[in-house]
Order: structure tokens, then C-alpha cells, then sequence
């Protein structure tokens, strides 16, 4: 089961979290619509390079990165998304796209948008496209230490 890991780090951790099955979906809209979530609570996942560093940044999946902010607040000269072969590798347990939002197990750091941190629970993808987690947002704020930031907008759909 490729979720195994995370769930170990969860329990290890005493971390309650509940799993939620859906059927298999690949974006971040069509996982809150499959699994009744609203948008705003699904904590999405996109991998960026910083100035050519691995990262993550963990926004609402009703929302989009705005990377002019991001390079703001970072200081960086050189934000942009991450191509899917530069970060197959570095998930072995996950199918690619459904990285979960915990950078730390990976050695990769995490941005996580203001607006999220609003949200009691957050659910996100465990390692597969048809599976969620959720837990309390503190918890995942305790466990990763992610840098928050407000770079994220509302995208129109």
C-alpha cells in the first residue's frame, strides 16, 4: 500500500487522521467534488523549483499559486513548476501527482498558503489518486514546520 509510510509517520506521531476512498481522480477539483470536501479545505500539493531547489508549495485546491508573490516573499530570482521527470524519483511510495503535502519525509521544503491555515482540517492526497486523508490543520503544522505565506489567489473557474 503506498500510503503505508505516511500513515506509519502519522501514528508514530500520535496524529489522529481518518482516510477517506474515492473514486480515482486526478485534479484537485474533481478529488473535493469525488470525496464531498469543499475546495477550500483540500490542502493540493505542487512541486516548484526555487531558484532550482526542490520545493513544495500546499494550497487550497480552489486556488492557484501566484508566483510573483511567491518570489516575493522568498527572495528568490527563479520561481516555476516543478516538470513531472525532475520529481517522479523523489516519491517512490506515491503515484506521481498524489504527493502528499509532508515535504519533510522527502527532504523537501514546504510553503503553505495563509489561507489554509484558516481551515480546522485539511484533507490531501495519501500517496494515491483515490485516496484522502484528513487531520486537523495544527497537526500538520506541527509535524512539517511549513513556512507560511500568503501567495495563493482564488482562480475563477
Amino acid at each position: 500500500m503506498p500510503m503505508q509510510k505516511l500513515k506509519d509517520y502519522l501514528d508514530i506521531n500520535n496524529i489522529k487522521y481518518v482516510t477517506i476512498s474515492h473514486s480515482s481522480a486526478f485534479t484537485a477539483q474533481e478529488i473535493a467534488a469525488s470525496a464531498h470536501i469543499p475546495g477550500k479545505e483540500l490542502a493540493k500539493t505542487v512541486l516548484i523549483k526555487i531558484d532550482g531547489k526542490m520545493a513544495m508549495a500546499v494550497l487550497p485546491a480552489s486556488d492557484k499559486v501566484d508566483f510573483d508573490l511567491l518570489k516575493e516573499f522568498t527572495g528568490a530570482e527563479n520561481i516555476r513548476l516543478a516538470y513531472e521527470q525532475e520529481f517522479m524519483d523523489k516519491f517512490p511510495d506515491c503515484e506521481v501527482g498524489a504527493m502528499p503535502p509532508f515535504g519533510n519525509i522527502y527532504g523537501i521544503e514546504v510553503f503553505v498558503a495563509k489561507s489554509l491555515t484558516e481551515d480546522e482540517e485539511i484533507a490531501f492526497n495519501a500517496c494515491s489518486h483515490s485516496q484522502l486523508i484528513k487531520m486537523r490543520y495544527k497537526d500538520f503544522e506541527k509535524l512539517v514546520k511549513p513556512k507560511i505565506l500568503d501567495f495563493s489567489f482564488q482562480s475563477m473557474l
